[in-house]
């Protein structure tokens, strides 16, 4: 226990160090938070039938984005950094288990995400009256469940990749087109049915459905789809990342 906590704490102030990654978890989405709230107010859409604003509704969106640009952009970059620097290497050569090595890489970046959402919520908060529907421990389960199923799939990108730039440029075909189908940059309801329709299939969509449907006040056994959506991506992008994943 005392090496994961020393592991955790020095992931985590590496992971605050890169730019890349502290831009896109804690600047990007308040950012966007704040450009949306200029534009459209946070007034309830009663035009959507909803009694909650478009700030109260894009909060457990943005969530999303931190998400999927944390699994799909920032793990991939990091892990196959490493791995070319040689620092995986040299992690395998020591004592250390590689359990407590990935223990301690998908406690940082779970805590990196939580802290984004968590700003987001103090930001929506102050700013805007960010009104909340539902229950905090749904959410939150929900949260979690969304990371670490992408957190998978970004371990099996990183699995994969055979260069840093090659993992870069696969994370960010996969996280922008994500963002901007999902519903999590710009609400689904403004789009033509057929992309509409296609993005129902999409990863990221299931979860900003689920975390803006919790947050509004629905319960968490409503929504079995995207439980077992997210459910499955985790047990597959485990199983195959596990199998995958080199150490150099």
């Amino acid at each position: 226990m005392r090496g994961l906590g020393k592991l955790t704490w020095t992931q985590a102030k590496l992971y605050l160090r890169d730019p890349f990654a502290f831009f896109f978890t804690l600047v990007f989405p308040p950012l966007l938070l704040i450009v949306f709230g200029v534009i459209f107010g946070n007034q309830p859409l009663t035009q959507w039938g909803l009694d909650l604003g478009y700030i109260d509704i894009q909060v457990p969106a943005l969530a999303a984005i931190i998400i999927g640009s944390v699994a799909l952009i920032g793990i991939p970059i990091a892990i196959s950094t490493e791995r070319e620097l040689g620092v995986l290497r040299r992690y395998r050569a020591t004592p250390l288990r590689p359990l407590t090595f990935m223990a301690a890489q998908v406690a940082v970046n779970f805590l990196m995400c939580l802290f984004g959402m968590l700003l987001l919520v103090a930001l929506g908060v102050v700013v805007y009256g960010l009104r909340f529907r539902g229950s905090a421990p749904e959410v939150l389960g929900a949260f979690t469940l969304s990371a670490l199923a992408f957190f998978a799939v970004g371990y099996l990108v990183a699995s994969l990749a055979p260069s840093a730039r090659v993992a870069q440029t696969v994370g960010m075909v996969l996280f922008f087109p994500l963002m901007f189908l999902s519903g999590a940059a710009m609400p689904r309801q403004i789009m033509p049915e057929r992309v509409q329709a296609f993005a129902d299939w999409l990863p990221l969509t299931q979860v900003v459905r689920f975390l803006q449907a919790l947050w509004a006040g629905e319960s968490f056994s409503s929504h079995g789809a995207e439980l077992l959506w997210l459910a499955g991506m985790l047990l597959v992008g485990t199983v195959a990342s596990a199998r995958l994943f080199r150490w150099e």
